[in-house]
């Protein structure tokens, strides 16, 4: 319920005192969102790490030290199609203005928070991706894929699920549709 205030004012950043990085911060924050990734490996995301021939991405060097393959959700590859027509030379998706990863969020946090009335932090997007995923009841072994969390060396039958990217592509467009659906 809380979804629309919260993208309606992503979408009307505004650029800071010091930093006119709105636009990537936004595309940034609803990538956090549409995704599950954790915001450092959003934050290294790189343009060899997209696939616009497979509609896909890949988070290398995660947490958990797996690399992920995700399939891009219609909006996703919107979203990547609008930062890749204005990425100069940077090797970043999400750049900060000397073309290096972005650093502290805080006052654009702080801005949202402001226009919306509601307190985040970037991980409770990828909460909110995950809560949204099992609310539609995508099975668990998909979720787990999705943000990238290991495998129960407990649960046998896990081990023998193989899930790519393809099979994650409709779970990816349901719980993006679901969110772009309470957005408005």
């Amino acid at each position: 319920e809380q979804l629309s205030n919260w993208f309606q004012a992503v979408l009307n950043l505004q650029p800071l005192q010091r930093s006119p990085m709105n636009n990537v911060v936004r595309d940034y924050f609803i990538f956090l969102l549409l995704s599950g990734f954790r915001e450092n490996e959003a934050k290294l995301l790189k343009w060899k790490n997209i696939d616009f021939n497979k509609k896909t991405f890949r988070a290398k060097d995660t947490k958990n030290g797996l690399d992920q393959l995700l399939p891009m959700s219609d909006y996703l590859e919107e979203l990547f199609l609008r930062r890749y027509k204005v990425r100069g030379d940077s090797i970043y998706v999400f750049p900060n203005q000397e073309n290096k990863p972005l650093k502290d969020l805080r006052a654009w946090i702080r801005q949202v928070t402001k226009e919306s009335g509601i307190n985040f932090t970037l991980h409770d997007l990828r909460r909110t991706f995950a809560t949204i995923a099992e609310s539609l009841d995508i099975s668990h072994y998909a979720i787990k894929k999705l943000i990238n969390h290991k495998t129960d060396q407990s649960d046998v039958t896990e081990g023998y699920i193989q899930i790519g990217a393809e099979r994650l592509r409709k779970p990816m467009q349901q719980i993006t549709d679901h969110i772009l659906m309470h957005s408005n």
